[in-house]
């Protein structure tokens, strides 16, 4: 016996009368629909936009500590009062990240990325210009406070545009890997020309980046984000145990960029030439170990790269301490740089799977908050290289990878959570 459906059947609709939508019911993609990037899309087309305006604007991080040294030379300023600056730069940029990412989470706009970059470049470029210290303190202050506007809005967009590809979020996260790489390149020759007047020549990127960044955010409009919004539960603990895994890096980071130079010239008899060289290596293998990272965690896996560099950083950091000569230890001066950043851009991707409802608010805390931990720290170091040298304190430094080591332990894979009961 043959059974007919009327055309209200929705297993069998009649095509003359296809079935509208209810009244008053959303055609827009559900909460926690799929946000994969446009198919055949390489990576390198998806995160190039936010690769360069995140090296952009951490280029402003970089340039305050390659431009103080030069507010000494210039401005007779004493050491408290260069000190000064730093700390000025720092607070703005990492303690208000992670309020301006639950802000951003709210929001769901990308406009304070664009608004950050151009923040930081104006309050930077100016600082060479205003003759009374308080003012100088106040405009680093402002361009720290506009990196700290640009990490948890990029951070949200960069994942939304990387997907689930970890070796995508790594170019963005390189990319600010970058912009602090190229600052003291980039600034020393126009501050040896012009002293701290040339400043303003750095003024220009930030404006062009900020324009282009607003245009794109335009284009996407206000629809990108409610489609690309995501459901699940947050899960605070592993997400702070991450936080303290990125504190640990980051002191190591912090205290290797800032003691490296003094130990080629004071502990090896190197020259200041061959001592930058040593920076240079340091900062570029950093460069490669965050894409490397990126690359290595979709094939094991993110909780497995965060431990690998972990283990790998104690033998890198002993091989700089132990091989002898000037030129030798460059390699491993590399290794270590790579071998730090090799988690950089997994523990930004985790922190907002560890957050799935708040990734702003994550990025504001892995790329910010956790991140600057370590510059607030090196004072500390300080007190160790006046007692002991630039390798009493790198010394010290051996003791912070098997910290993240055994914090790793202790982390788990996104989604396996176990069941409710």
């Amino acid at each position: 016996m043959t059974q007919t459906l009327g055309p209200a059947d929705p297993a069998h609709p009649d095509p003359a009368h296809p079935t509208a939508p209810p009244v008053g019911a959303s055609t827009a993609p559900p909460v926690g629909a799929s946000t994969a990037p446009p198919v055949g899309a390489s990576t390198w087309q998806r995160m190039r936009l936010w690769g360069v305006a995140h090296a952009v604007d951490d280029l402003y991080q970089g340039l305050v500590p390659a431009t103080v040294p030069y507010f000494v030379l210039d401005r007779h300023y004493g050491y408290v009062a260069a000190s000064g600056l730093t700390l000025a730069a720092t607070l703005g940029s990492s303690v208000p990240q992670p309020f301006i990412g639950v802000a951003v989470d709210r929001l769901r706009s990308g406009w304070p990325a664009a608004a950050g970059i151009a923040v930081a470049g104006i309050g930077f470029g100016l600082s060479g210009l205003v003759p009374s210290y308080a003012a100088v303190w106040c405009l680093i202050l402002l361009s720290g406070l506009g990196v700290a506007m640009f990490h948890p809005a990029a951070g949200r967009a960069a994942r939304e545009a990387a997907g689930d590809s970890t070796a995508a979020m790594s170019v963005f996260a390189a990319g600010g890997s970058v912009g602090f790489f190229l600052a003291p390149v980039l600034a020393t020759p126009a501050l040896i020309a012009w002293g701290v007047g040339a400043t303003a020549l750095f003024l220009p990127p930030a404006v062009l980046t900020a324009f282009v960044l607003l245009r794109h955010v335009r284009r996407q409009g206000t629809s990108t984000a409610g489609a690309t919004a995501r459901t699940g539960r947050d899960r605070w603990g592993p997400f702070a145990v991450l936080t303290c895994v990125e504190v640990v890096r980051s002191v190591a980071f912090f205290g290797v960029n800032t003691f490296i130079e003094l130990y080629w010239i004071r502990r090896l008899g190197a020259s200041r030439e061959l001592a930058g060289a040593a920076l240079t290596c340091f900062l570029a293998g950093g460069v490669a170990g965050t894409l490397l990272g990126g690359r290595l965690a979709d094939r094991v896996g993110m909780v497995r790269t965060v431990q690998l560099g972990g283990a790998l950083t104690l033998p890198m950091l002993a091989g700089l301490l132990l091989v002898p000569g000037g030129h030798l230890p460059l390699l491993f001066a590399a290794l270590t740089g790579t071998a730090l950043n090799l988690p950089f851009a997994v523990l930004v991707k985790l922190g907002q799977d560890y957050l799935p409802t708040r990734p702003g608010t994550a990025a504001g805390v892995t790329l910010g908050l956790a991140v600057s931990v370590g510059g607030l720290l090196a004072p500390l170091l300080g007190l160790v290289a006046e007692a002991h040298g630039p390798r009493g304190v790198l010394l010290v430094l051996c003791a912070v990878p098997p910290v993240a080591l055994l914090l790793g332990l202790f982390l788990p894979e996104p989604g396996r959570e176990p069941a409710p009961q």
